[in-house]
């Protein structure tokens, strides 16, 4: 098999489980898992194979594989069904594969009463062939095909809960706000086109940094603003990032796969590929700069404030995703991509154990694991994997995070030096100060759901008996690269640009020490409010005991509000987040009211301008079609009632009309 269709058998293969899974579903229930696990993971296989042969990437001298075929004529700028992989592409590829590998598996158990099973894991394996083709496509149409899909696939799988209204709203918000990036993003790609003349991602790639034929482009702060939107719906970026903590409300296991390699995942990529069009504009740089700081340090701040496990974990995405895009705005692709995979790989692990402990707890509360005893012991596999996963989130040595973060710093402090060409130290240091403030942060956030989840105090956890090997097993996979990822920081420039991604002393030092000190602070925090735990829960655990792993989350999500006031900021006076954010806690915890602005400023003129428009159809419109009809029915009615069929009637009429017409003709005849 050749290294081109085993990169084109990657995407193919899940596509067509799930295509055979939405077939067979009802019909074969039985062939439903294997189609669901089996091409997935043999996709995965092919991945590692197609990234073993390509054997490092353009910072290792190997040219990327290409391979292309008209896909359309239009006369002006073709489309080609076109592919390129280089090493950014060949490791993100393996990347999901891999997690999606290991969500189909985990689904297998924790998802195995649920009637909706079939449906939910054709959409899995179809969300993952959407990223795939993101991921190996070498034409923006192409690649904007998987963008798409990727959209509709997360609008069904976080609403499969769709009997919650929970549920329902997240998956129509998701869909919205990504959609109301996607708009300027596809403006973007036609204008970029224009400019370029090509689809092609490594033409424009070209174009834009050969040094004996490279043009500059015409537009190019617009063309990167429009594309910036798209992105920042896609990767949930301030200000489009509200769709991403309530979409919490979808399975545990969509959310470690939205959040881990999939749909976040993919704006990043694709600025990743797009570098160079965003690096012929200082403008566009400061303002991904911004964007990035704002949402690093917004959402770690939001982070600390969240009683649902989740959107802690929700909030730590879109923070981790900040670092990305701030690597990216410094123009150091290798370290934004490095630090995708590391986090994909802890993130993912982080979100899977958090499936294992809402189930053992019975809630999603953090408010109600502080006041329970003995979770960890209940389940040992998800606490040891979930401690590692969250020392490599606040970025401690020598886990994934660490080596990851430090290369984003790393490369910001060389910006904000002045060493780093066409990047302005203004742009350096925003990333540099925001990235050090926001690892604080995560140390702080980690730290306080390690301890509300795992040493709470009161009456001892419910049992909620043993999870299932499938999902245990995939905890102990993840917990390789979450654990020893960041070590081949040494190898990965050879697939990446051939940039350092070594520590530098600097930025190691500050950055373990503020991750340091705010796991002290929070620990004394904690320690300080932990005897208030003990007075009685803030509302009853509603999760059955004996219910399935689905079915635990779907109650804990329905009834969290119900029980525990608001689902964003609990009352809880115990919470060390409570003490530390002071008055700012209650902003903190509702996303410092972003939605509410949005509601001022679009929802309600919107929904105020479809009144208007109703009242019109149904009041002018409707009178005049109403009026049009109404007229001929009078006057049909009128002729109607002088038919009355009596003969004398009809002479009596007839003579006093003769009478009337023979009086006037003698007076006109009079001179009258």
């Amino acid at each position: 098999m050749t290294t081109t269709t085993a990169a084109v058998l990657v995407p193919l293969l899940p596509f067509l489980g799930a295509l055979a899974g939405l077939l067979l579903g009802r019909r074969a229930p039985g062939f439903v898992r294997p189609l669901a696990v089996l091409p997935t993971l043999a996709a995965a296989g092919l991945a590692v194979l197609v990234a073993v042969r390509q054997g490092g990437g353009a910072g290792g001298g190997t040219a990327p594989l290409t391979a292309a075929t008209r896909l359309a004529d239009t006369g002006s700028v073709p489309v080609d069904l076109a592919l390129q992989i280089d090493g950014f592409a060949a490791l993100v590829a393996v990347l999901v594969a891999v997690v999606a590998c290991c969500v189909q598996i985990y689904s297998t158990g924790y998802l195995r009463d649920d009637p909706r099973y079939p449906s939910y894991a054709a959409l899995v394996s179809l969300f993952t062939a959407a990223m795939l083709l993101v991921v190996y496509a070498d034409d923006l149409i192409v690649l904007l095909v998987g963008w798409e899909i990727m959209g509709i696939c997360s609008y069904f799988l976080v609403g499969h809960y769709w009997e919650t209204a929970a549920a329902r709203s997240a998956s129509l918000k998701a869909f919205l706000v990504t959609k109301l990036g996607d708009v300027p993003f596809l403006i973007g790609i036609f204008a970029l086109a224009g400019d370029t003349g090509t689809f092609r991602i490594s033409e424009i790639h070209t174009r834009l940094t050969s040094e004996t034929a490279g043009v500059p482009l015409d537009h190019p702060t617009l063309i990167a603003l429009l594309l910036l939107a798209g992105v920042a719906g896609k990767s949930a970026q301030f200000p489009l990032h509200t769709w991403l903590p309530d979409a919490m409300a979808g399975p545990t296991p969509v959310s470690a796969l939205i959040h881990a390699a999939t749909m976040v995942a993919a704006g990043v990529f694709v600025v990743a590929r797009l570098l160079p069009v965003f690096a012929s504009s200082t403008a566009a740089l400061a303002v991904l700069a911004a964007m990035a700081a704002v949402t690093m340090v917004g959402s770690a701040l939001a982070a600390l404030a969240q009683d649902d496990i989740k959107r802690v974990l929700a909030y730590s995405t879109v923070g981790q995703l900040g670092y990305m895009t701030g690597a990216l705005a410094v123009d150091d692709r290798g370290a934004a991509v490095f630090h995708l995979i590391t986090h994909g790989a802890f993130k993912a692990l982080l979100f899977l154990g958090a499936g294992v402990v809402i189930h053992a707890a019975g809630s999603n509360s953090l408010a109600a694991m502080s006041r329970m005893s003995g979770l960890a012991q209940r389940i040992p596999d998800a606490f040891w994997t979930m401690t590692v996963a969250l020392l490599a989130l606040a970025a401690i040595t020598p886990f994934a995070g660490f080596f990851s973060k430090e290369a984003v710093l790393g490369t910001a402090e060389h910006a904000a030096t002045g060493h780093t060409p066409g990047v302005p130290a203004g742009v350096g240091w925003t990333v540099l100060v925001a990235g050090l403030l926001t690892a604080l942060l995560t140390a702080g956030y980690a730290a306080r759901l390690w301890l509300l989840a795992f040493r709470g105090r009161g009456e001892p956890v419910p049992d909620h008996g043993k999870q299932p090997v499938a999902m245990n097993v995939v905890l102990w996979v993840l917990f390789i690269p979450t654990a020893a990822l960041g070590l081949a920081y040494g190898t990965l420039p050879d697939w990446f640009d051939g940039e350092t991604l070594t520590p530098t002393l600097t930025t190691s030092v500050l950055g373990t020490g503020l991750a340091l000190v705010g796991v002290l602070v929070m620990y004394g925090a904690w320690r300080h409010r932990s005897a208030r735990a003990a007075r009685v829960p803030l509302g009853a655990v509603a999760a059955h005991p004996e219910a399935a792993d689905a079915v635990s989350e779907a109650e804990a999500i329905a009834t969290h509000e119900a029980a525990y006031g608001s689902i964003a900021g609990a009352s809880d006076p115990a919470d060390p987040g409570r003490l530390l954010l002071g008055p700012l806690h209650r902003h903190a915890a509702v996303g410092f009211h972003l939605d509410t602005v949005y509601s001022a400023l679009f929802v309600r003129p919107v929904r105020a301008a479809a009144r208007l428009v109703r009242f019109l159809d149904r009041e002018v419109v409707e009178t005049y079609v109403r009026g049009a009809g109404g007229a001929p029915r009078l006057l049909g009615a009128a002729v109607r009632r002088a038919q009355t069929g009596n003969v004398q009637t009809y002479l009596g009429a007839l003579l006093a009309g003769s009478l009337v017409l023979a009086v006037a003709a003698v007076l006109v005849a009079a001179g009258a």
